[in-house]
C-alpha cells in the first residue's frame, strides 16, 4: 500500500526549489468537454506521431511532422481507412515521412479504428472524455487490444498530449512509486504491476484533488536527476 502523498511533495518541493517553484511547473487541467471535442483527425494524428516517436529521436518526428501531415491526407481517419493498398505501398517510399513499414501500417489500422469508435460514440474523443478518470489501466488495455501499437509507454503518452488526465510510469516516477512502498516491478508492464500503480494514484488523487498529470509529474520531480526548473520548461508535455 502506498503511503501518502505529503513526503513526495515536500520531497519534489526541496528539489526544485520551494512550493511555489513546484507549482509553476504543474500543467493546467483540459476540460471534458474540450477532450470531447478533439477532431477525430487529430486524435490519429496523436496516436502516429507517438508511435513514430517510440524507439526515435523525437525531435526528428517534430521536424519531419508537416511531412506526416502531408503523406496522411491530414490524418482524416474515414478517407484513410478506404485507401487502397497502393497509397499505403507508396508511403513506404515517401521521403517526407520516416519509412518504417509496420508503423506505416498501424496507421492504416488506427485509421480504421478511429473510425469504428467514432461511428459508435459520435467521436473518439467523447470515449475518452467518458472513460472514469480512476481507469487508465482499463483505457490503455482498451487501446492495446483495438490499435495497433498503442500498448505499453506509447499508451501513456498519447492519452498525455492528446489532453487525458493520465500518469506516466517512467523510471522516476516507478523509482518514487517504489520508495513509497508501492510493490512494483523495475519495468511495471504486468497486470499486477499497474494495478498497483492504478491503486496508488487513485488514493493520491482521493487525498490531495490533484489531477493525475500532476501526480505524475510531482513523482517524476521527486527522484532520479534533479533537472532545472529552465530544462523541464523545455521540455515537452509528458515526457516524463
Amino acid at each position: 500500500m502506498a503511503a501518502g502523498f505529503a513526503a513526495i511533495r515536500r520531497r519534489a518541493e526541496r528539489r526544485k526549489g520551494g512550493a511555489y517553484a513546484l507549482a509553476a511547473l504543474l500543467p493546467g487541467r483540459i476540460s471534458n468537454a474540450d477532450l470531447a471535442g478533439t477532431p477525430d483527425d487529430r486524435i490519429l494524428a496523436g496516436m502516429t506521431r507517438r508511435i513514430f516517436c517510440a524507439g526515435f529521436v523525437w525531435r526528428v518526428i517534430d521536424q519531419k511532422w508537416p511531412g506526416f501531415e502531408e503523406a496522411f491526407l491530414g490524418f482524416q481517419p474515414q478517407r484513410l481507412a478506404f485507401e487502397p493498398d497502393e497509397f499505403w505501398d507508396r508511403l513506404a517510399s515517401d521521403a517526407r515521412i520516416v519509412r518504417h513499414g509496420a508503423k506505416i501500417a498501424a496507421v492504416r489500422h488506427n485509421a480504421a479504428f478511429v473510425s469504428r469508435v467514432a461511428a459508435e460514440r459520435g467521436s473518439f474523443g467523447r470515449l475518452l472524455a467518458d472513460w472514469p478518470a480512476g481507469d487508465e489501466i482499463g483505457l490503455l488495455a482498451f487501446l492495446a487490444k483495438n490499435g495497433a501499437r498503442l500498448g505499453g509507454m506509447t499508451g501513456q503518452y498519447f492519452l498525455r498530449f492528446i489532453g487525458w488526465d493520465a500518469f506516466i510510469l517512467s523510471g522516476d516516477v516507478l523509482t518514487s512509486l517504489r520508495e513509497s512502498g508501492v510493490e512494483i516491478s523495475e519495468k511495471a508492464t504486468s497486470k499486477r504491476d499497474l494495478a498497483a500503480a492504478q491503486t496508488a494514484f487513485n488514493g493520491w488523487a482521493q487525498e490531495t484533488g490533484l489531477s493525475f498529470v500532476a501526480l505524475s509529474r510531482i513523482c517524476a520531480m521527486s527522484a532520479g536527476e534533479n533537472l532545472d526548473a529552465q530544462t523541464l520548461l523545455q521540455r515537452m508535455h509528458g515526457e516524463e
